[in-house]
């Protein structure tokens, strides 16, 4: 199996005024450059059934432990146990619970009211979940042969330009032209001058301005209890960006919405399937696509 490799050149030009220098405008064209073999990973079959099971084992082993614990030196009491109470014994002719001291009202007991919940959940509950080393391979493999599948990722919701013909997309050289010459750096090297900008418009020139939108316009305030836990915003999953190493492009595209960068050695079927769906819209690197091999 083979793709091609896409050669980007990038013409940065600003101008002049009185006031100082104008934002930069860049003019990007995209050059297909000559067809590499894609490693064995790329012909897997593809297997929803393992995929899934490998995403839910990722998330189930990233699970953090909660419930309550049991009052310890000043430690607040759990909700349920905050009364003092007492036993009034047996031979009164009512129910052996205990009750609020010096009162009849009865408290802690999970069938009381403001007491404890029966059997809640316990703190040394392991949540974990093991999966053999083949199976996970290959469910990684399954989902990079997903990401080749132009009908399997346009199902999965991706937008990206009518002109793309074959997927995934590899990015091999990059130059940046100025009025003081012409620069080649290597594109996992990004430059630290403008960088989010410069990977939104070679995103766009790639095609994959329409999936960008999507996810930028699909952000929304979550609903539920996540809202006051961290998880405020829920945002679609967009481009997935494949390196050899997080360094400079990592650190571009960390700011667009949907957008994730990940070195080929951390690759995991989570980051190609989100959710256990397959058929992530992914961008390589062409020294990704070497270590890969």
């Amino acid at each position: 199996m083979k793709a091609s490799v896409f050669h980007i050149t990038n013409d940065i030009t600003q101008d002049q005024v009185e006031a100082g220098r104008l934002q930069e405008i860049y003019d990007i064209s995209v050059e297909s450059g000559k067809n590499i073999n894609l490693p064995s990973a790329f012909e897997t079959d593809v297997r929803t059934d393992v995929v899934r099971k490998a995403v839910r084992v990722s998330r189930a082993n990233r699970r953090q432990a909660y419930g309550s614990k049991q009052q310890k030196g000043k430690k607040r009491p759990m909700p349920g146990m905050r009364h003092s109470v007492e036993w009034w014994g047996k031979g009164r002719g009512v129910s052996r619970i205990m009750r609020k001291t010096g009162a009849k009202t009865g408290a802690q007991n999970p069938h009381t009211r403001g007491g404890r919940r029966a059997h809640g959940p316990k703190v040394e509950k392991d949540w974990s979940m093991a999966m053999n080393t083949t199976e996970r391979r290959l469910a990684r493999d399954s989902a990079l042969a997903a990401t080749a599948d132009k009908d399997i990722v346009f199902t999965r919701g991706h937008r990206f330009h009518d002109e793309i013909d074959t997927l995934p997309l590899i990015i091999g050289d990059y130059k940046e032209v100025r009025d003081e010459g012409e620069e080649s750096m290597d594109i996992e090297a990004f430059s630290l001058e403008h960088p989010t900008r410069k990977l939104i418009a070679i995103l766009e020139s790639l095609g994959l301005g329409d999936d960008l939108q999507r996810a930028r316009d699909g952000r929304k305030v979550r609903a539920g209890k996540g809202t006051m836990r961290g998880r405020r915003h829920r945002t679609p999953k967009s481009v997935l960006m494949v390196v050899s190493q997080k360094s400079g492009l990592a650190l571009a595209g960390r700011n667009i919405p949907g957008v994730d960068v990940v070195s080929v050695r951390d690759l995991a079927a989570e980051d190609l399937a989100p959710g256990g769906d397959v058929g992530r819209l992914t961008v390589f690197t062409k020294k990704a696509v070497e270590e890969l091999a």
